[in-house]
């Protein structure tokens, strides 16, 4: 049996902050939130809205096939480098058309993306 993954893509309700290494990288009222399949939600971040000075792109990439290609940048803190930390998708595929222009933050030690 085959599960069918499904993507939805809304308006993240309220304000959203990204941190890495202690700094604020950005902070978002126009937010979207990704569900995929039983996957945790994703916080897509408008570019505009990020502090794009903290970021170096990489030359990594990544293919989803409801979604397209992926490509990533590191961040760039004081403390360290958090490689291929965020993504973007640059020509997304039409179920993900609406994140076009936004990145995405991976969590982990040093990188939280939070509700204020």
């Amino acid at each position: 049996m085959t599960t069918t993954k499904t993507i939805s893509i809304t308006p993240a309700v309220g304000t959203w902050v990204v941190r890495a290494g202690g700094a604020v990288l950005g902070e978002s009222s126009r937010a979207l939130e990704m569900r995929e399949g039983d996957l945790p939600p994703v916080i897509y971040f408008p570019r505009e809205d990020i502090g794009m000075a903290f970021l170096d792109a990489t030359s990594h990439s990544t293919s989803c096939p409801l979604k397209g290609t992926a490509s990533y940048y590191s961040i760039m803190s004081k403390s360290r480098t958090y490689e291929n930390a965020v993504w973007s998708y640059e020509s997304p595929l039409e179920a993900a058309a609406e994140i076009k222009g936004h990145l995405a933050f991976m969590v982990q030690d040093g990188v939280a993306v939070e509700q204020v």
